[in-house]
């Protein structure tokens, strides 16, 4: 009777505990890792080709997938866990009482090491230690190094999975990463597969591939350039965008200094892997004047041969506003208020529209707003101080001066100026590709209409002459008509208020072929050493980019 009653136990009431054990024993589980997505940069000339792409010669790999080797655990097929933790931590030089701990967590999937060298591998397979295997794993690979390093970002491990940490790795995560799948099945003592028809499974789904509007060539050109040129000048790092003026696309964004995605784990300064050209704002300067002149001419208030007195001073309140120069000009049209860079032109630009209608064309050029870039950590800047009552903010406001933009807000501004007065929203990613082959692609997007039509190129026109005559000439290309504006900032002082002493911000930022413009550009020198204004620092590496632009898009002159 005792006996029957013990068989009832076993076979009934504790069928679903013993079961279990059983599972343990004898089942398997197995994770499906997703391949992750790959990144590629455009080459629509075919000229790189010492890797090929996946996707033909018109694209290039700047984030792809390389296969190593990994040595992994099912702690709950080891039974003398100590001493397998003492061979493991020989073979693979890892700290034996860490290896132990981690077997003693009795999970199914334990990664011990990754990128083990092929004599460990050996010595693995040889020991044919029960429930410690090898697998390939892909590790993600950046052919490009340095040279997008802050477009792409880098993948890391979160214990033991991997994830984007900044980026377009980070930002475009989800849709890189895949889908986890899974496989469980029977397995024999020593831990081999056994097929069965009922085993339970989810397969992975693949991550899906980003093709950018970054051209790679120009990537290279722009980031090989701006290094040499932050080591000429012994400046503190630069940055460089260019867009697309009629589509908003980015074609190159790069800032120095940068880092070596392969090799993220090096980095000890964390600030290292943002991406300047949204992240940081700063006080542009007299690049800025060109917005406050948009709105004079937009509302009517001034014209192009619009005259006032320059008397080189003006005092408002307590505060002294002078000339860079520290001179009177005497009578000065805007054409010359931009070509010599007066600010106290722009002051009286400013007062002709007042402050409420010049905080919403600031606002129509899309400062103080986000881009909605799709990239992580975008500030919006700080043109706030427009709204405050008094005439020092509006003035001040006029030539760059207590308001802060991001270079992209800049950029896109420009592009205003050169697309007809249409703001376009910047975007990097052109086309997502799935692993079915479906493709979603990006359109351009209008964000608003900042100035019309005939603002913009009337103004266009002034700003040539900025180039031709002006601060800006050092940007020009000869042959092309080029607009631009120069732009020498002061850098306010973390702690209190004023400026450095001796700190200056240079900036660059124009447009060209102005008749019909292919691209507009940014260029930001920071705190360069024996050059005091943007005219020698930023302007002249827009112009050496600038024509390197024209030829590898084979523009034709424009002029004489």
């Amino acid at each position: 009777m005792f006996i029957i009653a013990r068989l009832f136990q076993l076979q009934v009431l504790n069928y679903t505990h013993y079961r279990g054990l059983a599972t343990q024993q004898h089942n398997i589980y197995k994770k499906l890792v997703p391949k992750r997505g790959e990144i590629f940069f455009q080459d629509p000339k075919g000229i790189l080709k010492d890797i090929q792409s996946k996707y033909g010669s018109n694209f290039y790999p700047a984030a792809i997938n390389r296969n190593y080797v990994l040595v992994w655990a099912d702690a709950s097929l080891i039974t003398d866990k100590t001493q397998t933790g003492k061979i493991l931590s020989q073979i693979l030089q890892l700290n034996e009482k860490e290896v132990l701990d981690k077997l003693l967590t009795n999970r199914e999937y334990i990664a011990l090491k990754r990128k083990i060298s092929l004599s460990e591998e050996r010595v693995i397979k040889e020991k044919k230690l029960l429930g410690v295997y090898t697998d390939t794993e892909a590790i993600r690979y950046y052919p490009v190094s340095n040279i997008g390093s802050h477009i792409l970002g880098f993948v890391g491990y979160m214990g033991d999975e991997l994830s984007g940490r900044s980026g377009l790795e980070y930002s475009f995560n989800d849709v890189l990463a895949g889908k986890g799948g899974f496989l469980r099945a029977e397995k024999d003592p020593s831990g081999t597969w056994i097929p069965l028809e009922d085993k339970e499974s989810m397969q992975a789904i693949n991550g899906d591939d980003l093709i950018l509007t970054v051209d790679y060539n120009i990537q290279l050109k722009v980031c090989n350039e701006l290094s040499e040129w932050v080591k000429k000048y012994e400046s503190n790092g630069g940055t460089v965008v260019i867009a697309d003026v009629k589509t908003g696309a980015i074609i190159a964004m790069c800032t120095v200094p940068n880092y070596d995605p392969n090799n993220y784990s090096k980095v000890t300064d964390s600030k290292l892997f943002k991406n300047s050209a949204i992240t940081d704002q700063y006080e542009p300067g007299s690049i800025f004047k060109a917005i406050t002149m948009a709105a004079g001419l937009d509302t009517g208030r001034v014209h192009p041969n619009t005259i006032y007195d320059d008397i080189g001073t003006l005092r408002i309140g307590g505060y002294k506003i002078q000339n860079s120069d520290y001179k009177a000009h005497g009578e000065q049209t805007m054409i010359q208020v931009l070509e010599k860079s007066l600010n106290t032109g722009v002051v009286f630009v400013a007062n002709k529209v007042g402050s409420d209608t010049f905080g919403r064309y600031v606002n129509a050029f899309g400062f103080g707003l986000p881009t909605e870039i799709t990239m992580p950590g975008e500030a919006m800047g700080d043109v706030r101080s427009i709204d405050k009552r008094g005439e020092i903010y509006l003035a001040t406001a006029s030539f760059g001066q207590g308001v802060s933009v991001t270079p992209l807000q800049i950029l896109m501004a420009y592009g205003a100026i050169a697309n007809d007065g249409k703001l376009m929203q910047p975007y990097i990613v052109k086309e997502i590709r799935k692993p079915n082959g479906d493709v979603v692609v990006a359109s351009p997007k209008i964000v608003t209409t900042s100035i019309s039509a005939d603002t913009a190129h009337t103004l266009s026109a002034m700003l040539i002459n900025v180039v031709d005559n002006g601060h800006g000439k050092r940007a020009g290309v000869a042959g092309y008509y080029i607009a631009g504006k120069t732009g020498t900032a002061q850098v306010p002082k973390k702690d209190g208020s004023g400026y450095e002493a001796d700190k200056l911000i240079g900036s660059f930022v124009g447009f060209g072929p102005v008749y019909n413009p292919k691209f507009v550009m940014l260029v930001k020198v920071d705190n360069p050493q024996g050059v005091k204004f943007a005219e020698s620092s930023a302007a002249p590496l827009f112009g050496k980019l600038a024509k390197f632009m024209l030829n590898y898009y084979e523009i034709v002159p424009d002029r004489k």
